[in-house]
C-alpha cells in the first residue's frame, strides 16, 4: 500500500504555501493560508494515484483563497461563478464544469465538489467529453468548501440532496441527471449531451459576450 512520508507531506504543504503566498500577497497572511493549504491536503489522503497530490492540493487551495478573497470583497472585478456539486465529484459535476469553461471561453468562473468525493474520476465520463474535445482527465474529485459556496452566484446540485449549505442572495437549481457510475461509454454519452443543454442554457441566463 502506497503511502506519503511525513517529510513529502511537509515539502508538498510548505512548497503550496510559498506558492500562494506570493500570489496573494497583500490579501491573506501566511496565517490565513496555512490552514487552508493543510486541509486541502488531507482532502486528497485517499486518492489512488499519489503523483499528483501536490499538484491538487495548491489548485484546490488556491480556489478556497481566491473564493475567500471574493468573499472579503478583496477581488471586485471576479466574472460571474457557478459551482457544480454532486456525490462523487467524478461525473455529472466534472463533465458540467467542462463544458462551462469551454463553452464560457473563462468569462464565467467554474467550480466544482462532491458531498462524498471519490478516489478517482469516472474513466466513462472522461471519454466521453474527449469525444466533444474537452479534456477533464486532469481534474480531481474533491469536497465542496463552505467558502466556494459563498462566492458562487449559481450552485448546481445533482442529486446530492441536501448537504450543501443554503446562503441566501443565490441562483440554487438541482439538475435531475442519471448517475454515470458504472455506465459505459455509450450510455454516458447521452448524459453528457443533456449537461450541454443546459450548460448552453446557463450561459445565456448569464446574458454575457462569450464571443
Amino acid at each position: 500500500m502506497s503511502f506519503v512520508q511525513p517529510t513529502e507531506e511537509n515539502e508538498i504543504i510548505e512548497h503550496a504555501v510559498q506558492q500562494l503566498s506570493r500570489k496573494y500577497a497583500g490579501k491573506f497572511d501566511e496565517s490565513d493560508i496555512v490552514p487552508i493549504v493543510k486541509e486541502s491536503y488531507q482532502s486528497f489522503a485517499d486518492t489512488k494515484v499519489r503523483t499528483f497530490v501536490a499538484v491538487f492540493t495548491a489548485r484546490y487551495a488556491d480556489d478556497r483563497l481566491r473564493a475567500m478573497a471574493k468573499n472579503r470583497g478583496l477581488i471586485n472585478d471576479a466574472p460571474p461563478s457557478v459551482l457544480f456539486v454532486c456525490v462523487h465529484n467524478a461525473g455529472r459535476s466534472q463533465m458540467a464544469a467542462g463544458w462551462l469553461r469551454h463553452l464560457s471561453r473563462g468569462k464565467i468562473e467554474v467550480y466544482s465538489g462532491g458531498s462524498l468525493p471519490g478516489k478517482d474520476l469516472n474513466a466513462s465520463a472522461v471519454e466521453a467529453m474527449r469525444e466533444v474535445g474537452i479534456d477533464i482527465a486532469n481534474e480531481f474529485p474533491k469536497p465542496f468548501a463552505v467558502e466556494i459556496v459563498q462566492a458562487a452566484d449559481v450552485v448546481i446540485t445533482m442529486g446530492c440532496g441536501d448537504t450543501c449549505p443554503i446562503f441566501p442572495g443565490k441562483r440554487y437549481e438541482d439538475w435531475a441527471l442519471d448517475d454515470p457510475a458504472g455506465l459505459g461509454v455509450e450510455a454516458v454519452r447521452p448524459i453528457r449531451d443533456d449537461i450541454r443543454r443546459r450548460v448552453e442554457d446557463l450561459i445565456s441566463d448569464f446574458a454575457i459576450d462569450i464571443k
